[in-house]
């Protein structure tokens, strides 16, 4: 359950970062693929290392808001990466 929301939140992270910074948009199927794949991780390295109050992997509250932000963090963070290197290559 745990990944799932990293995954879902990762997806809309991807598809948020993608909107507000339009050069590095990667179109709707791009955004959600490379999300899901940060949100993922972003979701298991914060997990791991015991950030956020999700390392319990509890159902409560706090546990689902930090896997949630990871989530979110990890799909915008790895989008803006990838843009960049795509846009970095493009040049």
């Amino acid at each position: 359950m745990d990944l799932l929301i990293g995954l879902i939140a990762g997806a809309v992270g991807g598809n948020a970062a993608g909107g507000i910074m339009k050069n590095l948009n990667l179109g709707v199927l791009g955004n959600s693929i490379v999300g899901i794949l940060g949100g993922g991780l972003g979701a298991q390295l914060l997990s791991m290392i015991g950030a956020g109050g999700i390392a319990d992997g509890g159902m409560d509250i706090g546990g689902i808001v930090g896997q949630i932000a990871a989530g979110g963090v990890g799909g915008g963070g790895l989008l803006a990466i990838i843009g960049a290197v795509r846009n970095a290559l493009g040049k």
